[in-house]
């Protein structure tokens, strides 16, 4: 029997919450008195936590100060008590029109925020040294490059070469410049002349080794996805090539436009790379929601590299509920924790007769990805059609970030209802999942690396870029650009 739902307002101390059995949903775009904002919109929401201090998190996303207009801005708020008290003080430029929102933090607690300028597909970084609270510009506005669906991640090993630097890439064929993958090696003040990646890799992420080895993972927009590494990114003095290219097999193909989320993405490819230092050190994962070939939802799909990208396992279904082709688990995600475990989450219907009312579920591995725990409900239901600002979609992707004990998620979900409007609104939300909060876990094997093909290739640096900005995304295309099977999603 599931828990029935509880979602209120705690008068002692006003937050809004959400939640089901042992785990409590904390609204974050809240007013100055923890209260909803009615009217607005708030979704892909992208996390940072502070690895010295786990009470300091902060959260960016994008902001609709009314769900009546498209026009979106760098919504962000924070947290000093791990995740029960939000502050929302607004957005990095008011007024400014942006969009995918992309955090990260070094080290030391030191945040990023990587954001989109929308008029002209160029993005900048800002930083944080106080657990997200204040945001400083680093990179002039459209000095970080960028172009749609960018993510950037950062070099946090301090032994590596490259120790403190900032690598980032996104869909070449729509970006403000030519070149898809920009690095900075002074923490986000400037960024290098971009380049191109072989296969010119799109809705993906990257991750960095504790060796300081790069590794790329994004796909072509349908069912191929590569692991693409670079060796020398971390050495200054070279312009960044790549090495070793590997081809992955996710058991199925990205949706873009699919029923539960319309105009956007049912999920994009995330990769992690271990850094514990123990066994599963230098392991390289990757995660995607893919509609299995043949299938109408999605699937959250495993594959695991244990030889540094050079082979990775067969396809390995994490969402252990029985098959079925109209069911979603989309949004999928992962966070790799300090001591190794993998930590996945996603957004579900399993449980929906509909097929489209979705709650959070919950994985995780300790073994390196080899077995994997029974799935656990973390939310409530809600329904992802509702609360549209223009756009048909609620966002593009949700993040979590993972310590030794649990991991940190932020998504977005419907719980607030607009009576004015008559239906739920979107909001952002912080919840904690840890192994505890679940059964013990009786794991399902992932099977074992499988030799697949690699190639190497090498890039040149592209024409100096031009910083006129355009009053419209009309993104400049490369000599030959790789189509995507599906329109792109807008940003």
């Amino acid at each position: 029997m599931q828990p029935a739902p509880l979602i209120y307002r705690l008068e002692t101390s006003p937050r809004m919450i959400s939640q089901y059995g042992p785990f409590v949903s904390y609204q974050a775009n809240v007013d100055a008195q923890g209260n909803n904002i009615v009217g607005d919109a708030a979704n892909e929401p992208s996390i940072s936590v502070d690895p010295t201090d786990g009470n300091k998190v902060a959260i960016g996303w994008r902001q609709f100060d009314t769900w009546q207009s498209d026009f979106r801005q760098s919504g962000y708020g924070y947290t000093t008590d791990a995740g029960v008290t939000w502050h929302f003080p607004g957005t990095l430029q008011p007024g400014v029109f942006r969009s995918d929102p992309v955090t990260n933090s070094d080290e030391t607690g030191n945040f990023f925020y990587l954001s989109l300028l929308v008029n002209t597909f160029c993005g900048d970084i800002w930083r944080s040294t106080n657990g997200g609270q204040t945001w400083m510009e680093q990179s002039p506005d459209g000095g970080a490059h960028s172009g749609d669906k960018e993510w950037f991640t950062v070099d946090r090993t301090a032994t590596s070469m490259g120790h403190g630097f900032q690598y980032q890439f996104w869909t070449e064929f729509a970006a403000c410049e030519f070149g898809g993958f920009s690095r900075s090696t002074d923490a986000g003040a400037t960024w290098q002349t971009p380049i191109s990646i072989p296969n010119a890799p799109q809705w993906g992420t990257l991750d960095v080794a504790s060796n300081g080895n790069l590794f790329v993972g994004g796909g072509d927009s349908g069912s191929s996805f590569w692991c693409i590494r670079s060796s020398n990114a971390q050495n200054p003095a070279v312009t960044p090539t790549f090495d070793q290219i590997t081809t992955v097999n996710l058991g199925g193909s990205l949706v873009f436009g699919g029923t539960v989320n319309p105009g956007g993405l049912a999920g994009q490819i995330f990769l992690a790379v271990d850094r514990s230092g123990g066994v599963t050190n230098n392991n390289v994962y990757m995660v995607a929601s893919v509609s299995p070939f043949g299938g109408n939802g999605t699937d959250v799909m495993f594959s695991r590299s244990t030889d540094g990208g050079a082979t990775f396992s067969a396809p390995h279904r994490i969402n252990d509920d029985p098959v079925n082709p109209n069911k979603w688990h989309w949004f999928g995600t992962i966070g790799v924790a300090p001591n190794g475990r993998i930590d996945s989450v996603w957004l579900d219907s399993r449980n929906a007769a509909n097929n489209i009312d979705s709650q959070l579920f919950y994985s995780y591995s300790t073994d390196g990805g080899v077995t994997w725990s029974p799935n656990v409900t973390v939310s409530n239901s809600f329904n992802p059609l509702e609360g549209w600002p223009i756009q048909q979609k609620i966002g593009d992707y949700i993040t979590v970030v993972s310590d030794n004990a649990g991991g940190d998620v932020a998504y977005s979900a419907t719980y607030n209802f607009n009576t004015s409007r008559g239906q739920h609104e979107q909001d952002v939300y912080f919840v904690r999942v840890s192994p505890s909060g679940g059964p013990t876990p009786t794991p399902t094997a992932t099977p074992t690396p499988t030799a697949t093909p690699t190639a190497t290739a090498t890039a040149t640096p592209s024409a100096t870029p031009t910083a006129t900005p355009r009053p419209t995304p009309t993104p400049r295309f490369g000599p030959t650009p790789r189509p995507r099977p599906t329109p792109g999603p807008r940003p």
